[in-house]
């Protein structure tokens, strides 16, 4: 089958089709057909070489697919040959063919393209795994969710608004900030031209938020605790400025805080299976009545693969970068 494949470290030209081995299922396992998969943060740090867990990085990419189910493994019960199916793999996206654990796959609803199914599982399963269950964001709180524009943060505006928080976000551009208020966000923080912390204290009368999302970690680390009100909950869901930043533990005693990380990559199979369970119930009906639905920014043939790898580098893009297969 073909298959895109990185064969060193380096930018996007590193990124080559390649044919390579149809996978086999295992008992657990469906073989998909795949119609479509997306580009994301974990993608771009791999082929550079520079994500946390790049000892166990696959040749190919792609942590999102959706697509039709054409074998399965004898434990296998919940899909049947020709069943539409998305969710969420461990590496192995950017090719004709994937296995997927059942247990992480979901029905795609028939009104659904394999495209907008495709953005949806990796963004809105976080957003659902870091604003809810670690950082049990409720009614009438508030939020700051940094990257407003990116694909998890358009999922996460989106599912805090629906809940009735009140929600601040950053963003690099005063069009995304502008996109993402008509998507549920309250106030947008140009991170270029104004400091948030101080933002934040401001908009808030010194009381600070609830929760706070982050994916940037390093230097943003004590201005994230400084605006987090008493009992405040921090969630690192990504370290784009790197993994160390100066933090007064005193804070941190005194105000009663939490900080909690949350890595899926890093998750036992099991707990992969529960997070996929509760976004399923959670949020699957809703996605499917069109009261939220991913934010799509472009969708590239996977021939185009360098070029998405650029427009997603480059930050360009306001959602989700998706690949069509076929």
């Amino acid at each position: 089958m073909k298959a895109i494949v990185y064969l060193h470290h380096g930018g996007p030209e590193v990124l080559r089709p390649k044919t390579v081995a149809k996978p086999t299922p295992e008992a657990d396992e469906l073989l998909v057909r795949v119609y479509a998969t997306t580009v994301n943060r974990i993608d771009i740090n791999q082929r550079r070489g520079n994500h946390l867990n790049n000892e166990n990085s696959p040749e190919v990419l792609g942590y999102e697919i959706a697509g039709e189910v054409v074998a399965k493994g004898k434990n296998a019960s919940r899909y049947q040959k020709g069943d539409r199916v998305f969710g969420l793999v461990n590496g192995g996206g950017y090719a004709e063919f994937c296995n997927i654990d059942e247990g992480l796959a979901m029905p795609i609803p028939e009104h659904w393209s394999y495209e907008y199914a495709a953005a949806i599982p990796k963004n809105f399963i976080t957003a659902d795994e870091t604003l809810f269950t670690q950082g049990n964001l409720k009614r009438n709180e508030t939020v700051l969710i940094h990257a407003g524009g990116s694909g998890v943060g358009t999922a996460s505006i989106q599912l805090a608004h629906h809940i009735g928080a009140k929600i601040f976000i950053t963003a690099g551009t005063d069009e995304k900030i502008n996109r993402a208020l008509e998507i549920g966000a309250h106030t947008g923080i140009n991170y270029h031209t104004h400091d948030f912390a101080y933002h934040i204290q401001t908009l808030t009368d010194n009381q600070g938020v609830d929760v706070i999302q982050d994916i940037i970690g390093g230097k943003y680390l004590v201005r994230n605790v400084s605006c987090l009100k008493e009992n405040g909950r921090l969630i690192l869901v990504s370290l784009l400025d790197g993994n160390k930043g100066d933090l007064n533990l005193t804070n941190i005693l005194l105000r009663k805080l939490q900080i909690k990380g949350s890595s899926f990559e890093t998750m036992s199979l099991d707990d992969k299976r529960e997070c996929v369970k509760r976004f399923e119930e959670r949020w699957l009906p809703t996605l499917k009545q069109g009261h939220l639905k991913p934010i799509i920014d472009y969708v590239f043939p996977w021939e185009m693969i360098q070029e998405a790898h650029k427009h997603v580098e480059s930050n360009r893009n306001f959602g989700k970068v998706v690949l069509k297969i076929r």
